[in-house]
Protein backbone atom coordinates (compact mmCIF):
# COMPACT_ATOMS: atom_id res chain seq x y z
CA UNK A 1 0.00 0.00 0.00
CA UNK A 2 1.38 3.90 -0.97
CA UNK A 3 1.89 6.25 1.77
CA UNK A 4 -0.21 8.81 2.74
CA UNK A 5 0.83 11.31 0.61
CA UNK A 6 0.56 8.62 -2.20
CA UNK A 7 -2.97 8.02 -1.50
CA UNK A 8 -3.56 12.03 -1.02
CA UNK A 9 -2.08 12.73 -4.52
CA UNK A 10 -3.87 10.20 -6.45
CA UNK A 11 -7.39 11.14 -4.53
CA UNK A 12 -6.91 14.72 -5.43
CA UNK A 13 -5.56 14.52 -9.16
CA UNK A 14 -7.27 16.94 -11.73
CA UNK A 15 -10.32 15.61 -12.14
CA UNK A 16 -10.51 16.38 -7.75
CA UNK A 17 -8.73 20.30 -8.62
CA UNK A 18 -12.04 20.59 -10.95
CA UNK A 19 -14.76 19.44 -8.80
CA UNK A 20 -13.65 21.99 -6.29
CA UNK A 21 -12.74 24.78 -8.27
CA UNK A 22 -16.22 24.59 -10.17
CA UNK A 23 -18.06 24.54 -6.96
CA UNK A 24 -16.31 27.23 -4.96
CA UNK A 25 -15.47 28.89 -8.18
CA UNK A 26 -12.15 29.49 -8.03
CA UNK A 27 -9.39 29.41 -10.71
CA UNK A 28 -7.68 25.94 -11.47
CA UNK A 29 -4.84 27.30 -10.65
CA UNK A 30 -5.94 29.19 -7.26
CA UNK A 31 -7.36 25.63 -6.07
CA UNK A 32 -4.04 23.58 -6.92
CA UNK A 33 -2.01 25.94 -4.87
CA UNK A 34 -4.58 25.75 -1.37
CA UNK A 35 -4.81 21.82 -1.83
CA UNK A 36 -1.03 21.28 -2.21
CA UNK A 37 -0.41 24.14 0.83
CA UNK A 38 -3.55 23.03 2.94
CA UNK A 39 -2.32 19.23 3.11
CA UNK A 40 0.85 19.91 4.57
CA UNK A 41 -0.33 22.35 6.92
CA UNK A 42 -3.44 19.82 8.15
CA UNK A 43 -0.68 16.52 8.31
CA UNK A 44 1.19 18.94 11.18
CA UNK A 45 -1.58 19.96 12.81
CA UNK A 46 -2.73 16.33 13.21
CA UNK A 47 0.92 15.23 13.88
CA UNK A 48 1.28 17.95 16.76
CA UNK A 49 -2.10 17.14 18.36
CA UNK A 50 -1.03 13.10 17.86
CA UNK A 51 2.34 14.05 19.60
CA UNK A 52 1.05 12.31 23.51
CA UNK A 53 0.20 9.37 23.94
CA UNK A 54 -3.29 10.62 24.71
CA UNK A 55 -3.69 12.55 21.72
CA UNK A 56 -2.70 9.44 19.87
CA UNK A 57 -5.26 7.42 21.35
CA UNK A 58 -7.77 9.74 20.63
CA UNK A 59 -6.89 10.19 17.02
CA UNK A 60 -6.92 6.36 16.24
CA UNK A 61 -10.13 5.34 18.13
CA UNK A 62 -11.93 8.68 15.77
CA UNK A 63 -10.06 6.58 12.65
CA UNK A 64 -11.80 3.35 13.92
CA UNK A 65 -15.15 5.12 14.69
CA UNK A 66 -15.73 7.43 11.65
CA UNK A 67 -13.13 7.12 8.82
CA UNK A 68 -12.81 3.74 7.45
CA UNK A 69 -11.35 4.70 4.17
CA UNK A 70 -14.75 4.30 2.49
CA UNK A 71 -14.87 8.32 1.04
CA UNK A 72 -11.69 7.36 -1.07
CA UNK A 73 -13.83 5.07 -3.38
CA UNK A 74 -16.15 7.82 -4.78
CA UNK A 75 -13.52 11.25 -4.21
CA UNK A 76 -15.53 13.19 -6.78
CA UNK A 77 -18.47 12.32 -5.19
CA UNK A 78 -17.62 13.51 -1.95
CA UNK A 79 -16.60 16.47 -3.07
CA UNK A 80 -18.75 17.59 -5.44
CA UNK A 81 -21.82 16.61 -2.55
CA UNK A 82 -19.51 17.15 0.71
CA UNK A 83 -20.90 17.98 4.01
CA UNK A 84 -19.60 20.95 5.16
CA UNK A 85 -20.69 20.59 8.55
CA UNK A 86 -18.52 16.97 9.08
CA UNK A 87 -15.60 18.98 7.75
CA UNK A 88 -15.78 22.07 9.66
CA UNK A 89 -15.97 19.68 12.77
CA UNK A 90 -12.84 18.31 11.88
CA UNK A 91 -11.16 21.37 11.27
CA UNK A 92 -13.03 22.74 14.42
CA UNK A 93 -11.05 19.75 16.33
CA UNK A 94 -7.91 19.75 14.37
CA UNK A 95 -7.19 24.29 14.83
CA UNK A 96 -9.74 24.95 17.27
CA UNK A 97 -9.93 28.93 17.53
CA UNK A 98 -7.04 29.39 15.74
CA UNK A 99 -8.88 28.66 12.14
CA UNK A 100 -10.36 32.10 11.23
CA UNK A 101 -5.83 33.24 11.35
CA UNK A 102 -5.18 29.68 9.94
CA UNK A 103 -7.53 30.32 6.96
CA UNK A 104 -6.57 34.61 6.51
CA UNK A 105 -2.82 33.38 6.24
CA UNK A 106 -3.36 30.43 3.99
CA UNK A 107 -5.52 32.78 1.89
CA UNK A 108 -2.72 35.38 2.11
CA UNK A 109 -0.36 32.84 1.04
CA UNK A 110 -2.43 31.80 -2.26
CA UNK A 111 -3.93 34.71 -3.03
CA UNK A 112 -7.02 33.69 -2.06
CA UNK A 113 -10.09 34.45 -0.19
CA UNK A 114 -10.01 33.54 3.11
CA UNK A 115 -14.05 32.09 3.36
CA UNK A 116 -13.14 29.86 -0.02
CA UNK A 117 -9.63 28.98 1.46
CA UNK A 118 -11.92 27.36 4.99
CA UNK A 119 -14.35 26.14 2.09
CA UNK A 120 -11.21 23.70 0.55
CA UNK A 121 -10.26 22.76 3.65
CA UNK A 122 -13.68 21.64 5.00
CA UNK A 123 -13.36 19.21 1.53
CA UNK A 124 -10.35 18.16 2.02
CA UNK A 125 -10.56 17.44 5.81
CA UNK A 126 -12.87 14.01 5.55
CA UNK A 127 -10.68 12.89 2.43
CA UNK A 128 -7.00 13.20 4.65
CA UNK A 129 -9.24 11.67 7.59
CA UNK A 130 -10.21 8.81 5.31
CA UNK A 131 -6.53 8.06 3.89
CA UNK A 132 -5.43 7.69 7.60
CA UNK A 133 -8.47 5.43 8.50
CA UNK A 134 -7.35 3.13 5.69
CA UNK A 135 -3.72 3.10 6.14
CA UNK A 136 -4.46 2.66 9.85
CA UNK A 137 -6.63 -0.33 9.37
CA UNK A 138 -4.54 -1.90 6.66
CA UNK A 139 -1.62 -1.35 8.04
CA UNK A 140 -2.97 -2.50 12.02
CA UNK A 141 -1.23 0.85 13.75
CA UNK A 142 -1.23 1.32 16.88
CA UNK A 143 -1.63 4.83 18.14
CA UNK A 144 2.13 4.95 18.59
CA UNK A 145 2.48 4.03 15.09
CA UNK A 146 -0.04 6.02 13.68
CA UNK A 147 1.90 9.09 15.79
CA UNK A 148 5.63 7.91 13.95
CA UNK A 149 3.51 8.70 10.78
CA UNK A 150 2.06 11.32 10.73
CA UNK A 151 5.20 13.23 11.74
CA UNK A 152 6.89 11.91 9.20
CA UNK A 153 4.64 12.57 6.73
CA UNK A 154 4.07 15.66 8.04
CA UNK A 155 7.85 16.41 7.37
CA UNK A 156 7.61 14.91 4.34
CA UNK A 157 4.63 17.09 3.15
CA UNK A 158 6.38 20.24 4.13
CA UNK A 159 9.10 19.78 2.00
CA UNK A 160 6.42 20.24 -1.21
CA UNK A 161 4.10 23.04 -0.14
CA UNK A 162 4.20 25.61 -2.64
CA UNK A 163 4.30 29.01 -0.24
CA UNK A 164 7.64 29.77 1.46
CA UNK A 165 8.99 27.65 4.72
CA UNK A 166 8.54 31.09 6.86
CA UNK A 167 4.86 30.90 5.91
CA UNK A 168 4.29 27.71 6.78
CA UNK A 169 6.14 28.11 9.60
CA UNK A 170 4.09 31.12 10.51
CA UNK A 171 0.70 29.01 10.05
CA UNK A 172 1.92 26.42 12.13
CA UNK A 173 2.99 28.54 14.99
CA UNK A 174 -0.46 30.12 15.74
CA UNK A 175 -1.94 26.68 16.45
CA UNK A 176 0.70 26.37 19.33
CA UNK A 177 -0.30 29.48 21.33
CA UNK A 178 1.56 29.41 24.99
CA UNK A 179 4.77 28.37 22.35
CA UNK A 180 5.48 24.69 24.49
CA UNK A 181 5.55 23.15 21.14
CA UNK A 182 2.48 21.32 21.60
CA UNK A 183 -0.76 21.98 20.63
CA UNK A 184 -2.88 19.45 22.23
CA UNK A 185 -3.37 21.83 24.91
CA UNK A 186 -4.56 24.34 22.69
CA UNK A 187 -7.55 23.10 20.76
CA UNK A 188 -10.43 22.92 22.58
CA UNK A 189 -12.43 19.63 22.71
CA UNK A 190 -9.99 17.09 21.19
CA UNK A 191 -9.29 14.40 23.82
CA UNK A 192 -13.18 14.17 24.08
CA UNK A 193 -14.74 14.57 20.56
CA UNK A 194 -12.05 14.14 18.59
CA UNK A 195 -13.25 14.20 15.13
CA UNK A 196 -16.38 12.69 16.13
CA UNK A 197 -19.14 13.28 13.47
CA UNK A 198 -22.30 14.90 14.40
Amino acid sequence: MGSILDILTSSLGGGAIDAISKKLGLSKSTTATIVQAALPLLLSALARNSSTPAGANSLQNALKKDHDGSILDDVLGALTNSDQGDGASILGHIFGAQRPAVQQGLGKAANADANQVGQVLEMLAPILMGALGKQTAQSNLDAGSLSDLLRGTAQQAQKTVPVQPDVMGSLLGMLDTNKDGSVIDDVGGFLSKLFRKS
